[in-house]
């Protein structure tokens, strides 16, 4: 919804002058797309971050003081953690981790799955499985899922940070992207398009409009155009189906 907002030309035909606040969830929203709406729309965007598991919110933008990118700070009796997924030790500021939460919210358990429940939940900390940053002030940035990571050389690219970078091209109505088998790097970025109306814009000019805000190993080495991006009833991006496309 956030990126028909900012890009969709039937926006233009409707007075939108008294919104003053809209809240985004369910997905990360990058950068590009939350400062094109505010600045089409003339009113906030800002973020909040949660799960079922955890009932369902844990953070939340401050209205006076949102963050671009940001989901917030963290919820009243709850605390978070930035925790290193391979060596379990809590991560500094800036510091990229697995997202862990503690509070009120957090749920008891799955029903009749111990096994589960054990594997999420480790002395009260409940493991969102989520890639994030908290900044010096405490503001959270969810960068993506963890099994989400492309590892690229032994490089992690989070398809959400390439993702949002191409939605900030001109031309480019909605991307996704995935991961694809390489011989030599053992992953690469694939990205999927859907083109603006009247955009002829092709993988050289996507490509070379990503090369001045991406690492070269987080770049697209292939970018393939389509009608729509597959997405779940609360936007989230059905990878799964893009991967079982391309095998």
């Amino acid at each position: 919804m956030a990126i028909a907002l900012a890009k969709h030309p039937l926006v233009d035909q409707f007075d939108l002058a008294s919104l003053r606040v809209i809240m985004s969830a369910a997905a990360p929203l990058g950068v590009e797309i939350s400062a094109e709406v505010e600045k089409r729309l003339g009113c906030k965007v800002i973020q909040g971050y949660g799960m079922t598991e955890l009932s369902p919110i844990t953070h939340v933008a401050p209205v006076g003081d949102p963050r671009h990118g940001s989901v917030g700070v963290t919820a009243p009796n709850t605390v978070t953690r930035i925790v290193n997924p391979e060596t379990l030790t809590d991560c500094g500021p800036d510091e990229e981790g697995e997202v862990w939460i503690k509070g009120p919210q957090v749920m008891i358990g799955y029903l009749n799955r111990p096994e589960a429940t054990a594997a999420m939940i480790q002395d009260g900390w409940l493991r969102t499985g989520d890639l994030g940053v908290l900044d010096a002030d405490g503001y959270l940035f969810i960068r993506d899922r963890l099994k989400e990571l492309i590892k690229v050389k032994g490089f992690q690219v989070a398809p959400a940070e390439v993702e949002g970078q191409l939605l900030g091209l001109a031309g480019v109505a909605d991307a996704a992207v995935i991961g694809v088998p390489d011989d030599e790097a053992g992953e690469r970025p694939l990205a999927f398009v859907v083109r603006q109306a009247g955009s002829t814009i092709d993988t050289a000019e996507i490509v070379a409009g990503l090369k001045p805000l991406l690492a070269s190993y987080k770049l697209p080495t292939q970018v393939i155009f389509v009608e729509a991006i597959p997405k779940s009833a609360s936007g989230k991006i059905l990878r799964r189906v893009l991967r079982d496309a391309v095998a």
